[in-house]
């Protein structure tokens, strides 16, 4: 084994991972039966069957019909691949160039390519892109719930206000100045008040 096979394996994996990840995001089985649909189509009638010593031509008047058909099969094809928004247009035109290739071109290229035609242009038009995943909220923390960020984490509880007056020597930086002023900071409705007092 050389010391370049690790590099070639990984870099075949990553194009492998790449191919895949654009083939998913779009209709690429659709796209590849509507291409494959129109090389028989385009191909039959200008073919030369060699049976021994007997040349059986296949070709038919309408020799430039199906080559026109064919080729417009392989575009909507590539079409579908690159341009996802045209793929209902796409695959409805590759149904009807499928059903026109049956009188023009050899029973569809011997239903071969109208079979296939046929086929990736219903799943053009059946494909739905797929919804977006969902974004996972970021790991980190201590496992918990936790509060969101800016939120009050103060847990003081505050002792609600009973109309006495307060004594001399107790800090009164939080006291209401008279009596019949009602303290507001020890609302809660743990005890029964929500905020909003009667005056009074």
């Amino acid at each position: 084994m050389s010391a370049e096979t690790p590099a070639a394996a990984g870099q075949f994996t990553r194009r492998r991972l790449q191919f895949r990840a654009w083939r998913g995001a779009r209709p690429f089985w659709a796209g590849l039966f509507v291409m494959l649909g129109g090389l028989p189509i385009a191909y039959f009638p200008y073919a030369n069957l060699q049976i021994g010593h007997l040349t059986l031509a296949m070709a038919t008047t309408a020799g430039a019909g199906s080559l026109i058909i064919g080729v417009l099969l392989v575009v909507l094809g590539g079409s579908i691949w690159f341009q996802q928004h045209i793929r209902v247009f796409a695959g409805v035109a590759a149904i009807l160039l499928a059903l026109v290739s049956i009188p023009v071109s050899n029973i569809g290229g011997f239903l071969i390519g109208f079979l296939l035609a046929l086929i990736g242009g219903a799943m053009a038009v059946s494909w739905a892109p797929g919804a977006p995943p969902a974004e996972e909220p970021p790991a980190g923390g201590d496992g918990h719930g936790g509060t969101p960020e800016g939120a009050d984490t103060d847990t003081t509880v505050l002792e609600p206000f009973d109309g006495t007056a307060p004594s001399g020597d107790e800090d009164h930086s939080h006291a209401p100045k008279t009596l019949g002023e009602k303290d507001l900071s020890g609302t809660s409705p743990a005890n029964g008040a929500n905020g909003r007092h009667s005056a009074g």
